[in-house]
């Protein structure tokens, strides 16, 4: 566990526009190693865009991420799509080639793709074509992908949206499997009752701002900025 203390990710005045808009506006903050992090916020406030930037698929116009230690963003990080990606071959064979492009010989391989799989109880049809599956299953080779990485840092975007409830519950189960592993997770949802079983903190952005950092627990109770309340306010019952 010693060499995964790359931690605290931080995000120093991160800003960066899109298309002629400001996506994020000098937004900092450190995440401590081993936690759940829930960015929450309305359509539009930047929870996608962030986690891009996290992860280095968007280099933001200002500001910089920064990784703990020496600072070199680690190889061992993922990121899972709210539609993930399957490639035209059978899951099994999906989470092998994301192991091959990482650099990852066999027979070990072939081992970490099938221990994987077996992870997320999806075993059974590993040789079946990964794009003929539910969303949920898609969702869950997607997280078996990721997990087989021995990922330091995991985003996800969305993880549970668009599924029913039983493909939700087994993907959140997943989730937790992997954080208990060792893994730091960043993570979008607009399910409260998501972030409430998962999180431990709350990153809150309002129009591409970062308006509240907190505990969870603090959060749903007594948010500190307007801008946090009025949120829940208008999505809890």
């Amino acid at each position: 566990m010693a060499e995964r203390a790359i931690f605290p990710l931080q995000a120093r005045g991160v800003s960066i526009t899109l298309g002629g808009h400001a996506a994020l506006c000098a937004v900092s903050f450190s995440i401590e190693a081993g936690r759940r992090a829930m960015v929450l916020g309305a359509n539009g406030a930047g929870k996608s865009v962030l986690l891009r930037v996290l992860h280095g698929l968007l280099v933001p116009s200002s500001g910089e991420i920064a990784w703990g230690g020496d600072g070199t963003r680690p190889r061992e990080q993922a990121m899972v799509f709210q539609r993930p990606v399957m490639l035209r071959r059978p899951a099994l064979a999906n989470i092998a080639y994301a192991l091959a492009v990482n650099g990852v010989a066999e027979p070990e391989r072939s081992r970490r793709a099938r221990a994987a799989i077996e992870r997320v109880g999806l075993g059974h049809i590993g040789r079946r074509q990964a794009r003929v599956l539910s969303g949920g299953e898609q969702q869950r080779v997607a997280l078996a992908r990721a997990w087989a990485l021995k990922p330091r840092a995991l985003f996800l975007d969305e993880p549970t949206a668009s599924l029913d409830p039983a493909a939700a519950t087994e993907v959140e189960r997943v989730i937790a499997e992997i954080h208990a592993a060792g893994t730091t997770i960043v993570l979008t949802t607009h399910n409260l009752g998501f972030a409430r079983r998962v999180a431990d903190e709350i990153l809150f952005l309002h129009q591409g701002r970062l308006t509240e950092q907190t505990a969870a627990t603090q959060f749903f109770s007594h948010p500190q900025s307007p801008e946090a309340g009025a949120f829940l306010k208008a999505e809890l019952p």
